[in-house]
C-alpha cells in the first residue's frame, strides 16, 4: 500500500468522523514527516564507466554508515572498528553528492554524476497488520452508546469515503470486541432459555408449567431492566445483556417457588382455585426475600461511578430493575397463568 494513499485517505475519514454525533478526540496516526536522503542511481550512467548498483551502494555505504575495517581486543573482548567519513563530507546533500567513486579505468567521478540525490518526506513509522501496511484513525465515544454510533460512523465512511481497490477499512478495538460479544449472546441467549425449559421440564414431567414459568419470566423481567437502563440513560451493551440472562436465572427461581408450593396444596387435596391463591398468598415473603437480597446486594453496583463502573454498573441495573418488575408484575401474572393451565388431572411434582 502506498503511504501517501493511506495518510491521505485516513483524513477523509477523520474529516467525516467529525460530523458523526457522538464522536471525537480524532486524530490520526502520523506515519509521514520523517525526512528521508534518496539517492536515485542512474543504470545507464554507471555502465558507462563500467560500474554496477552494488559499487555505488558499497561506496554510500562505507562512506556515511561506515563499515567494519577491523576488530580491536579488549581482554576477552572483541569490538568492531567501524571506518567511515568525516561529518563535513557526510553531512548534507551536497557533500554526500561530492563524494568520488572510483571508476575501473582510474577515473574518480563524483556521486551527483551518476546518481540524482534529493530529499524527500519520509515515512517516520510504517505499521504492519497481517503483513498488509495501516494507518490508525482513533476516536472516542461521548454521548451516545458505542454500537450505534459506529454504525453511523460505518456508513458515513462507506458513503463518502471512495477506497481504491486492495484498501479496505476495518473498525477495530472495543467496537471489534463488542461485535464478538454481541455474536456470542446470539447463540448463548436461546440456549441459555432452552435449558432453563429442559429443566424446568424435568422437573415437572409436563410442558405446561415450564411454559407459563418462561412466559412469566419474559413478560415481567426484561420490562423493569429496560427501564432502569432508560431512566439512567444507560446503553444496552453486552454487559447489560449478560445482566438479562442472570434476571432470568433469578426470575425462574421465584416462579418456582410459587409453581412447586401450588402443586404441593394440591397434592394435599386442596382445589385448584384456592392452591392457586394459597400458594400466592403464602410464597409472596420467600419470593420477595429471593429477589429483594439478589436486587438490594447489586444496588451499589448499579449506582457506582468510579473505574469499572462501565462494564458492571449496565449489568447491575438490568438485574435490580428486573427483580422489582418481576415482583410488582409476577404477584398478579403467576396466579392468573397458573389458573389458566391447571387441570384436576395434572402429575404434580413439587
Amino acid at each position: 500500500s502506498d503511504l501517501n494513499v493511506l495518510e491521505h485517505k485516513a483524513q477523509e475519514v477523520q474529516d467525516v468522523l467529525a460530523r458523526v454525533r457522538g464522536i471525537g478526540e480524532i486524530t490520526v496516526v502520523k506515519q509521514l514527516g520523517q525526512p528521508s536522503l534518496v539517492i536515485d542511481v542512474d543504470r545507464a550512467r554507471i555502465a558507462r564507466y563500467g560500474l554496477n548498483v552494488a559499487d555505488i551502494n558499497g561506496l554510500i555505504e562505507a562512506a556515511v554508515g561506515g563499515t567494519p575495517a577491523t576488530q580491536v581486543v579488549q581482554g576477552e573482548k572483541l569490538f568492531d572498528l567501524v571506518v567511515r567519513l568525516q561529518p563535513r563530507f557526510r553531512q548534507t546533500p551536497e557533500a554526500i553528492g561530492n563524494i568520488l567513486v572510483a571508476t575501473p579505468g582510474g577515473q574518480q567521478v563524483p556521486l551527483k554524476e551518476l546518481a540524482d540525490i534529493r530529499e524527500e518526506n519520509g515515512a517516520s513509522f510504517i505499521y504492519r497488520e497481517n503483513s498488509s501496511r495501516f494507518i490508525g484513525v482513533q476516536f472516542s465515544v461521548k454521548g451516545r452508546d458505542l454500537a450505534s454510533a459506529v454504525e453511523d460512523a460505518r456508513r458515513q465512511v462507506a458513503a463518502k469515503v471512495k477506497l481504491p481497490e486492495g484498501y479496505r477499512a476495518v473498525w477495530g478495538g472495543e467496537y471489534e470486541e463488542y461485535e464478538a460479544s454481541r455474536d456470542q449472546l446470539k447463540l448463548i441467549v436461546p440456549l441459555t432459555i432452552a435449558l432453563i425449559f429442559i429443566i424446568l421440564f424435568l422437573l415437572y414431567n409436563n410442558f405446561k408449567f415450564p411454559f407459563i414459568t418462561v412466559l412469566a419470566v419474559l413478560l415481567s423481567g426484561p420490562i423493569g431492566g429496560l427501564i432502569a437502563l432508560r431512566l439512567s440513560d444507560t446503553p444496552f451493551s453486552v454487559s447489560s445483556g449478560i445482566g438479562f440472562l442472570a434476571l432470568f436465572g433469578v426470575s425462574v427461581q421465584t416462579a418456582v417457588i410459587y409453581i412447586s408450593y401450588a402443586n404441593e396444596l394440591r397434592g394435599n387435596g386442596m382445589g385448584i382455585t384456592e392452591a392457586t391463591r394459597e400458594a400466592a398468598i403464602l410464597r409472596l415473603r420467600p419470593i420477595m426475600m429471593t429477589a429483594l437480597v439478589a436486587a438490594l446486594g447489586l444496588l451499589p453496583a448499579a449506582f457506582s461511578t468510579g473505574i469499572g463502573s462501565d462494564s458492571q454498573r449496565p449489568f447491575a441495573l438490568v438485574i435490580v430493575g428486573g427483580l422489582f418488575s418481576r415482583l410488582l408484575i409476577s404477584v398478579f401474572l403467576m396466579p392468573a397463568l397458573y389458573a389458566l393451565v391447571a387441570r384436576p388431572g395434572d402429575r404434580l411434582e413439587v
